[in-house]
């Protein structure tokens, strides 16, 4: 009969977490990140879907790859995927950092001491440091194709359209080209030599 008062409260107990578990699984990735004293805005406005596991191990899916500014333009993937402790982001993949122009792949995002109010990424050569403040919330971000979405357009990249004219120029320009660019209506004499024929 002692048995049975156990048996409840092993049996109450395991609903109780079953129902913490599934409170935790309609959490939001911004919930998360901040539940693990990172801020909401790490992340941009349109993850659809993320994963975690118990290890802290984190898969967030994007819409689309974007660009959002802060006072420097970060790159969201996709996926963006990492490890989250408190205070911190370890083995991040899926975002990257402009300087100047160059793009830097972000490895790892912590939170100095709360009240200093910084937060650094890690760019492989160096630490970049940020004012918490600017990702108190999560960002708008601007969508951009990649270079995959790129290539398998039927878009052209870039059209220049000319016409190639042989000229008889006596004395001074033998055998000069007038090359002709219809796109903008100039034209130009060129040396054959100096634009042969075959790359046109």
């Amino acid at each position: 009969m002692a048995l049975l008062p156990l048996l409840w409260f092993l049996l109450a107990s395991l609903i109780s977490c079953t129902n913490s578990r599934q409170l935790k699984k309609e959490e939001t990735i911004y919930e998360v990140l901040k539940a693990h004293g990172l801020p909401m805005g790490l992340l941009p406005k349109g993850v659809r879907e993320f994963d975690i596991d118990e290890n802290g191990r984190f898969q967030a899916y994007l819409d689309q790859a974007c660009n959002a500014k802060f006072e420097s333009e970060l790159h969201y993937d996709r996926n963006v995927s990492g490890t989250l402790s408190y205070g911190q982001i370890g083995g991040l993949s899926g975002i990257s950092a402009q300087e100047l122009f160059l793009w830097f792949p972000v490895k790892g995002i912590r939170v100095d001491v709360p009240s200093s109010g910084l937060i650094y990424f890690d760019v492989g050569v160096v630490f970049k440091q940020f004012s918490l403040s600017l990702f108190e919330t999560p960002p708008d971000c601007v969508a951009v194709r990649t270079e995959e979405e790129q290539s398998n357009s039927n878009a052209p990249v870039a059209e220049t359209v000319f016409k190639v004219e042989a000229l008889t120029l006596p004395f001074a320009y033998p055998n000069w080209l007038r090359v002709k660019y219809e796109s903008t209506g100039s034209d130009r004499l060129c040396r054959p030599e100096r634009y042969p024929l075959t790359s046109f």
